[in-house]
């Protein structure tokens, strides 16, 4: 396995830069399944996989908004002690309210940092994304987009690719699956024991263009955000894939966790209805999928 190129100095432009958006969720700790909780950061999940155990250990998904470490710290130290650390942090991508504490942590804990390669460009500090898409169909926070960073943080030496075949370091159980679309790289993490899904963006459980929907956290299964996702083709047969999975639990990463029937139900009527419910009827990344 090739690793990225880590010879720029680590870099966060995102430091310290607080993103005044948030839902009556945020600070929820949450239990989700066994060994699985998610922490509302503001609008967007974390989630932490693993338990007390030293010889067990645990693992960080995401890493939340920018300005969030201490926040993400502070459900460490509940969950797992005083003095805890992951065995590593896993992103589902880069986008910055994933990424916005991850140097911060990374450099804090002097852990490995694993993303697919694809979404390298974009932690290294090689890449930007493109530009969120304010003409997207959507509400007040699809039109507030282009105020949200869409700058690469550099993680220097933390950063490693996920192993090809699905392994994930650190998590024997699981395994995640290429679910691009939102971001060309991005990934959902699955374990098959239970079926438990961590879904990153590749469908949301809230309306995350819709500002009054993200403050109160409206559960609706969705789509992925739409000011940032920029091929809908790829989008669709992400969510395809994941339904395919039949979940019992999935946490996403904007709203709500889901389970059961009620998921069920929402990611079915979502993979066959993506055409008509998900992809927006214009913006610059709209590429009718019929």
């Amino acid at each position: 396995m090739t690793e990225p190129k880590t010879d720029q100095a680590i870099e966060n432009p995102l430091d310290h830069r607080y993103i005044p958006i948030t839902s009556v969720k945020s600070g929820a700790l949450q239990t989700v399944a066994e060994r699985v909780s998610c922490l509302t950061v503001q609008v967007v999940n974390v989630c932490f996989i693993g338990n007390r155990e030293p010889a067990d250990g645990w693992v960080l998904v995401d890493a939340g908004m920018p300005d969030s470490a201490e926040t993400i710290q502070q459900a460490v130290r509940e969950q797992f002690g005083e003095h805890s650390k992951p065995k590593a942090i896993v992103l589902t991508h880069g986008h910055f309210d994933h990424v916005g504490a991850v140097v911060e942590l990374a450099e804090a804990w002097q852990v490995p940092v694993y993303a697919h390669e694809l979404e390298l460009p974009y932690i290294t500090g090689r890449q930007s994304y493109p530009d969120p898409d304010a003409s997207v169909e959507g509400g007040l926070l699809a039109k507030l987009s282009p105020l949200f960073p869409n700058e690469p943080v550099n993680l220097g030496k933390h950063v490693r690719t996920l192993p090809s075949g699905g392994m994930i370091p650190g998590l024997p159980e699981w395994r995640w699956i290429p679910t691009p679309g939102h971001s060309p790289g991005h990934v959902s993490l699955f374990r098959e024991a239970d079926r438990t899904l961590i879904v990153g963006d590749a469908f949301v459980t809230v309306r995350q263009d819709s500002l009054f929907k993200v403050i109160l956290q409206y559960e609706e299964i969705c789509g992925p955000p739409r000011y940032f996702t920029t091929d809908w083709k790829a989008a669709k047969e992400s969510v395809q894939r994941l339904e395919a999975l039949k979940p019992t639990a999935a946490v996403t990463g904007h709203g709500v966790p889901v389970f059961g029937d009620e998921l069920a139900r929402g990611l079915a009527r979502l993979s066959d209805q993506f055409d008509r419910v998900a992809v927006p009827d214009y913006g610059r990344y709209v590429d009718r999928i019929h």
